[in-house]
């Protein structure tokens, strides 16, 4: 892959920025603990991954700490525990506190040094802000769910990247996608034509944790473990 080709950078953030698992599973697992409920961390993921696909679905205009709190209520549902609304709040809030991975400040401002960045994630504005001010970054264009009223896997939240980065001066094809989720972005950023690298976040570890299988093979141009390893790839060329 020749970077020269890239103007700008397009980023998931929640699993590729942000450790969105491990700040999820820091509320679930005291939630789990008070209801007695012995479930492993890869089920708890897990069940999250498939519930929140449906309520995404279904709730496409609501915002994501919204689709959170409604997620949680169906957890709950699904493991036999009594639904509970300030649960449910906690754990829609939680979000706020959710960290970056330890790479992604540094390896954000040396990448931010060569392309034009641009966020296109399912969240809604004020839950990204708390997660902005942890990633210590100015993204030149943020996309999120809210804006666009639907969730990734839909092409729109790609189309409404494509229109920023041309507010930007950047063409379509001068743009290179940068995300961990197969389905959520790989899937359909190679259907609309693009190129991308998966940060895979995940290697190493079985399952797909909180996200969702692809419904079809997808192959990447470029796979990396982390988002220092990308960036130290790009310094090289």
């Amino acid at each position: 892959m020749r970077w020269r080709d890239f103007e700008a950078l397009t980023f998931d953030c929640y699993g590729t920025l942000i450790d969105w698992e491990s700040g999820m599973l820091a509320s679930l697992r005291e939630w789990a603990r008070r209801h007695r409920l012995d479930a492993p961390d890869h089920v708890l993921l897990e069940r999250f991954g498939e519930l929140e696909h449906v309520v995404e679905r279904e709730n496409p205009a609501t915002r994501y700490s919204e689709i959170l709190f409604r997620v949680h209520g169906r957890l709950a549902e699904s493991f036999g525990v009594p639904a509970d609304e300030a649960d449910a709040r906690r754990f829609a809030a939680s979000i706020r506190d959710w960290p970056p991975f330890p790479d992604s400040p540094a390896a954000l401002q040396r990448l931010k040094r060569r392309f034009q960045l641009i966020v296109v994630s399912n969240v809604d504005r004020e839950s990204f802000a708390h997660s902005n001010r942890r990633l210590g970054v100015d993204f030149d264009a943020i996309v999120t769910a809210e804006d666009v009223g639907a969730y990734k896997p839909d092409r729109r939240m790609f189309e409404a990247a494509f229109a920023a980065a041309e507010r930007l001066g950047v063409a379509r094809h001068r743009i290179l996608h940068v995300a961990q989720s197969l389905y959520h972005d790989h899937e359909p950023a190679k259907a609309l034509g693009m190129k991308t690298v998966w940060v895979d976040r995940r290697r190493g570890r079985s399952g797909g944790g909180a996200t969702r299988a692809p419904i079809t093979v997808v192959q990447p141009d470029w796979t990396v473990g982390t988002l220092a390893e990308f960036a130290d790839v790009v310094d090289r060329a």
